[in-house]
């Protein structure tokens, strides 16, 4: 999933580009993170690990790289409001990657994927409940859409129950990432800029501290593991957490957030299309009509949510 969430202050500016010089380079990383985001959970069925013992490393893992650097850096470290809402922040990502990790064991990687995908429709509904936020009316019909295809993919019953709690579990994913995109929302008004490694190695840290208690009382094992199941899981952390989640949120200084957040729509096309060629898993009939109407639903959501962030001339 996408750090369409992510929640570092940033240089304002206008069109999708607020910095002329970086910005190309921020778009490149934007094309690297959607890569890296999408072969992760090819890389989750590779490693063969239990779900949340996955969940805890590929964040921890994610905290042991990052840290290095930022020590040398002298970086500062968040504090007070800050650290707070990255611990809150965290928590709720450890619970998204726990439950989306977990449907990958039910259900088909196009299914999983699509249905976390749901994460922008989630943060309009929400935002409009607890916050009034208007959206408008393309928006509102993206989000029907979007509903509408994910119902589509839950009355696949060809693959069985056990894909209906995947896909249960896969949508529970999004709920708790738009939780953590809601929580992030608070800190783009933080009087203090907050840097990308340090926000980073909190939010995964708190993740990890979360996940971890979780992953032991469900009696998985921790370690132990054969060579290429730690080889996987280093590459989980180093792609989709370094080179993904990391990386959007460092382009966010420098490109509008509706390019981070239009990449939702890339990244199940890109993870069905890894998850065909390397673990020969085709997607049924009906989820890949499912799948193209909430993908189809989205992008009008994100489009009249841009629409309604263009300023009026």
């Amino acid at each position: 999933m996408v750090a369409s969430g992510a929640v570092l202050q940033g240089k304002r500016g206008s069109g999708l580009v607020r910095d002329e010089v970086r910005g190309g380079g921020a778009l490149g990383a934007v094309a690297v993170g959607v890569v890296a985001v999408s072969s992760a959970a090819v890389m989750i069925r590779l490693a063969g690990a239990p779900a949340l013992a996955v969940a805890f490393w590929r964040c921890a893992l994610g905290v042991l790289i990052l840290l290095p650097p930022a020590l040398v850096r002298k970086d500062e470290f968040p504090k007070g409001r800050s650290l707070y809402v990255g611990i809150a922040s965290g928590v709720a990502l450890g619970a998204h990657f726990g439950f989306w990790i977990s449907s990958l064991d039910y259900t088909s990687v196009a299914a999983s994927v699509v249905l976390v995908s749901n994460t922008p429709v989630f943060v309009a509904i929400l935002a409009y409940l607890l916050f009034g936020e208007r959206t408008t009316p393309v928006s509102f019909a993206g989000i029907l859409v979007a509903l509408g295809g994910t119902i589509v993919i839950a009355q696949d019953g060809s693959a069985g129950s056990a894909a209906l709690f995947g896909n249960a579990l896969a949508l529970l994913g999004a709920l708790t990432f738009t939780v953590y995109v809601l929580i992030g929302r608070s800190q783009r008004s933080a009087a203090e800029p907050v840097g990308v490694l340090p926000y980073s190695i909190v939010l995964y840290s708190a993740a990890a501290g979360a996940l971890l208690p979780a992953a032991l009382l469900s009696g998985d094992r921790m370690w132990g593991y054969p060579g290429e199941t730690w080889f996987w899981l280093i590459a989980i952390a180093v792609g989709p957490q370094i080179l993904g989640h990391t990386v959007f949120n460092w382009a966010l200084r420098y490109v509008e957030a509706s390019v981070i957040s239009g990449t939702v729509l890339a990244e199940p096309v890109v993870a069905a299309l890894l998850a065909w060629l390397v673990l020969a898993e085709k997607p049924g009939p009906v989820t890949v009509i499912g799948g193209a109407i909430v993908l189809v639903g989205i992008f009008l959501l994100l489009r009249g949510r841009r629409k309604a962030d263009q300023p009026v001339s």
